[in-house]
């Protein structure tokens, strides 16, 4: 009995370090740069200006929501796009302008063509490139094959970051992790 209650000590005592070295190494950095953890972020707004009519439409993306907003664009125009990211009602994304070096959006297209040039000024230009807060859309053809979308995704501390086309996506890293993604529908 001794040598029983002595192997159950063990073994949870073992049970408990595990778990506690398992949590401790999925943790992000506490740096102060990492400042808008994934949790926060509730919502992803694309703010889309027709560039001939000067018409802008929001189309707000609610992190858990389950739900796609559809977002309106015509085969042959350009937009110019302004993402920016919510904590409830509070707009956070300055946060990410001032920690602009250790962040990253990818914009994919897969079922569309659309071409993304990033129009990030100064503010938003970090040692890995245009973070992407503004971008132009020039769009060829909005619906290529069966439900467009775009999934839009903000990395987090990539080791490299590239602007350029990646397959049906602008931009691509390598390292770093997702702060948040969204998704869009595409429609005419």
């Amino acid at each position: 009995m001794k040598n029983l209650f002595h192997n159950k000590t063990i073994f949870t005592l073992l049970t408990a370090l595990i778990l506690c070295l398992t949590i401790l190494s999925c943790q992000r950095d506490d740096a102060a740069e990492d400042d808008i953890p994934q949790e926060e972020l509730t919502n992803i707004v694309l703010n889309v200006k027709n560039l001939s009519t000067q018409e802008i439409t929001s189309y707000n993306y609610s992190v858990g929501a389950g739900s796609a907003p559809v977002v309106k664009l015509v085969n042959g125009v350009s937009y110019e796009v302004r993402t920016t990211f919510l904590n409830g009602s509070e707009d956070v994304t300055q946060e990410i302008k001032d920690a602009k070096d250790e962040h990253f959006l990818i914009f994919d297209f897969p079922r569309s063509q659309v071409n993304l040039t990033r129009l990030d000024t100064a503010e938003s230009t970090g040692t890995n490139g245009k973070v992407g807060l503004i971008t132009k859309w020039e769009v060829i053809k909005v619906v290529n094959s069966p439900s467009p979308l775009l999934k839009v995704t903000l990395i987090h501390e990539p080791a490299t970051a590239s602007e350029s086309q990646n397959g049906t996506a602008w931009g691509s890293v390598t390292g770093g992790e997702t702060d948040a993604e969204a998704t869009f529908q595409l429609s005419n």
